[in-house]
């Protein structure tokens, strides 16, 4: 799902933000993923917005869906147009107060946004990893956001919250780490995916290798795929709605 919604910024806004980068799993210590491959060196961009109290106690880590980024609030500069794709949720007085909490957001590995994916450089080949990035699960991405909380000394976490594949994250946050986790919030989540699901997502990827600019994954050098990742966010935005919301 999309979580960018059309809003402007609002006088309650974190205000200035910024991207942030952490790099871990280097050579020799590359992290094991859930295939039983490794990958190494990760870099993940996160941005945070309030104020880390003494204790650490007061931290909230947001996990975006398949379409957003660590970019959860406020703006980059004072001319930027767009503000986060929560930036309604997430401020001062909001939903998520950050004259409360500290708030976390991280771009999950194998996104574009960022953090370590397949338009990264392989450092085998010093080439985009295209199709040869390996597969990663819904436990990978969270093995990661561990690593950043431990980077960033966090050993409790007061919520966990997302929405769609974020909200994956939140189940296997407690699973893998209960001991850590307080409160979790899934949104609009599932523990798994049924047949239809898996299906959809197959035509959806099927109209993406169908455009003739997706040139077997190597398109990184030149145009893209645009429209079949266009059809295939039509088919996606489809399943996001029941019939009774498409006759609004």
């Amino acid at each position: 799902m999309s979580e960018y919604i059309e809003h402007d910024l609002d006088d309650n806004s974190v205000g200035i933000v910024e991207k942030k980068l952490y790099t871990f799993a280097e050579t020799p210590k590359e992290m094991l993923l859930d295939s039983g491959g490794r990958l190494g060196p990760i870099t993940l961009a996160y941005e945070t917005c309030g104020t880390l109290n003494a204790a650490k106690s007061n931290v909230i880590l947001v996990l975006h869906a398949l379409s957003g980024d660590s970019h959860v609030a406020g703006c980059y500069t004072p001319q930027d147009e767009k503000p986060g794709w929560w930036d309604n949720m997430v401020g001062p007085g909001k939903g998520i107060d950050t004259n409360k909490y500290f708030v976390v957001c991280s771009n999950i590995i194998g996104s574009c946004m960022g953090s370590t994916g397949p338009c990264a450089i392989n450092p085998k080949t010093v080439m985009p990893f295209g199709l040869d990035f390996p597969v990663v699960t819904i436990g990978d991405m969270v093995e990661a956001q561990k690593e950043l909380m431990d980077h960033l000394g966090i050993k409790k976490i007061l919520a966990v919250i997302g929405g769609s594949i974020g909200g994956m994250q939140v189940l296997e946050w407690c699973v893998r780490y209960p001991q850590m986790v307080t409160a979790a919030i899934p949104l609009a989540s599932t523990t798994r995916h049924s047949a239809l699901a898996i299906a959809f997502n197959e035509v959806a990827r099927q109209a993406i290798m169908a455009d003739p600019k997706w040139n077997n994954g190597e398109y990184y050098f030149g145009p893209k795929p645009d429209l079949g990742l266009a059809v295939a966010r039509m088919i996606g935005h489809i399943t996001y709605l029941s019939d009774e919301s498409m006759r609004l």
